[in-house]
């Protein structure tokens, strides 16, 4: 069922709507889960080279069990306050470690601006780089790398949900 005023998904780039809500969020759920018992954390990301980039402390939950299974599933999603406002992404891949390098300063570079507030919590003037952020917040930088990823919006019909390939 398509709803009046809907876009129609024959002629809309699906990629660029998931690009859309993407790179118009600043949190992700995380979900992971240990034998039969799961667990879910949001942390702030920011999207690059097909990668979602977060700190999180390398002893939460969500990073122990996510490196212990090798598996983790996100969801992003905007506010919503009808059922035909839902829209979002989900996916599962792998969560990783990036280490110090010209990664890691794409990243700081690309948090930092997407996330301003962050230098608050520093001096003024001070190095802003991975072990800044380390120190400061015990935490390190991950990456999930989908290896599945799904666009889903009520806009286009009821439990509209297709593959995208970003």
């Amino acid at each position: 069922m398509v709803f009046k005023g809907s876009p129609d998904p024959e002629n809309q780039d699906i990629r660029k709507l998931a690009e859309e809500i993407i790179n118009g969020q600043g949190t992700m759920t995380l979900a992971t889960a240990k034998g039969d018992v799961a667990w879910a954390a949001a942390v702030y990301y920011v999207y690059l080279n097909s990668h979602f980039y977060f700190f999180s402390d390398p002893e939460s939950r969500h990073i122990q069990e996510s490196l212990a299974s090798g598996q983790a599933s996100a969801a992003i999603h905007a506010a919503a306050s009808t059922w035909q406002e839902i829209r979002g992404i989900q996916m599962s891949g792998r969560i990783g470690t990036v280490s110090v390098g010209p990664e890691a300063v794409k990243v700081i570079r690309a948090y930092l601006k997407k996330f301003t507030f962050t230098k608050e919590f520093f001096e003024s003037g001070q190095s802003l780089d991975l072990a800044a952020f380390t120190k400061r917040f015990r935490v390190r930088l991950y990456n999930l790398k989908p290896s599945l990823i799904y666009y889903l919006d009520n806009g286009i019909r009821f439990g509209f949900r297709e593959k995208v390939d970003l």
